[in-house]
């Protein structure tokens, strides 16, 4: 999330798009399981694509009719290809200008992936101050949540989240240093922009979905103390691990919310057919 509340960005931008130059036999061949249907197997080679960082946050797809050239199918098996990846809010179509890599905004940020709210549904831009920035080493938990080894060297963050002036919200957040390399305290902490866009714009990242494990647990005496409540206070705490295309592992959080005004609350959406 932002360190304020920062204005609305500008929106997609026209740039360069990837050049249409493969063929069936190159892009099928790549996909997997040939079993499954064959929008999903383009779907997954578009991915591939959007995670290569051939295209950048904001930047032009290839068009319909590139794709359909490049993957050898039709212009319905592409365009619900499309529709798939529109509907997890990883691309966005503009009317008359194309179809483009969704770039990270706190409207997105809050609308997507913060799913905490005031009891009476009113969503608010929390504002983030980071309380301690350190290296350290992945334990076994945190390890097998990103795909790493036991001791691989992570970053570890502790946020406080402030909404309507009161701390409301505890985050700890665990990534691999080698996933993010040469990131820095400064670097973190003076972002004028959401954690999730820090990781697109700076490293190619892209969070495209989260799993989000939900129970409830008691304040300790340093938990107390940073939210303002009684010791025992109960909580609500969320373990996330937020994955990237391929779902690769991107980030381990674990946020601790003060229910008595807000609530955690997610609409879930079917796939589609």
């Amino acid at each position: 999330m932002p360190k304020r509340s920062p204005s609305t960005g500008s929106g997609p931008r026209t740039t360069r798009s990837v050049p249409a130059r493969q063929s069936r036999r190159n892009g099928i061949a790549l996909m997997g399981d040939a079993g499954q249907p064959l929008y999903k197997e383009v779907k997954l080679a578009l991915t591939r694509i959007l995670s290569s960082g051939e295209i950048q946050a904001g930047d032009a797809i290839p068009t319909e009719k590139q794709l359909c050239e490049m993957f050898g199918t039709s212009i319905g098996t592409v365009r619900r290809a499309i529709d798939e990846l529109v509907a997890e809010h990883v691309l966005v179509r503009q009317q008359g200008r194309g179809t483009y890599l969704i770039p990270y905004s706190p409207e997105r940020m809050l609308n997507f992936f913060f799913h905490i709210v005031r009891r009476d549904g009113h969503r608010e831009i929390p504002i983030v101050q980071t309380l301690t920035f350190q290296t350290g080493t992945a334990d076994s938990e945190t390890a097998a949540d990103l795909a790493i080894r036991p001791d691989d060297p992570i970053y570890r963050v502790f946020n406080v989240m402030l909404m309507a002036g009161e701390p409301a919200v505890l985050d700890e957040i665990r990534i691999s240093e080698a996933m993010f390399p040469g990131l820095t305290e400064a670097e973190f902490v003076s972002r004028n922009t959401t954690i999730y866009d820090l990781y697109q714009s700076r490293f190619g990242i892209n969070v495209i979905r989260t799993l989000d494990r939900l129970r409830a647990v008691s304040a300790d005496a340093k938990t107390a103390k940073r939210l303002n409540v009684a010791l025992g206070t109960p909580l609500l705490e969320i373990i996330r691990v937020a994955v990237t295309f391929d779902e690769r592992p991107v980030e381990w959080r674990r946020t601790l919310l003060n229910t008595e005004t807000y609530e955690y609350r997610n609409l879930l959406k079917s796939e589609l057919p």
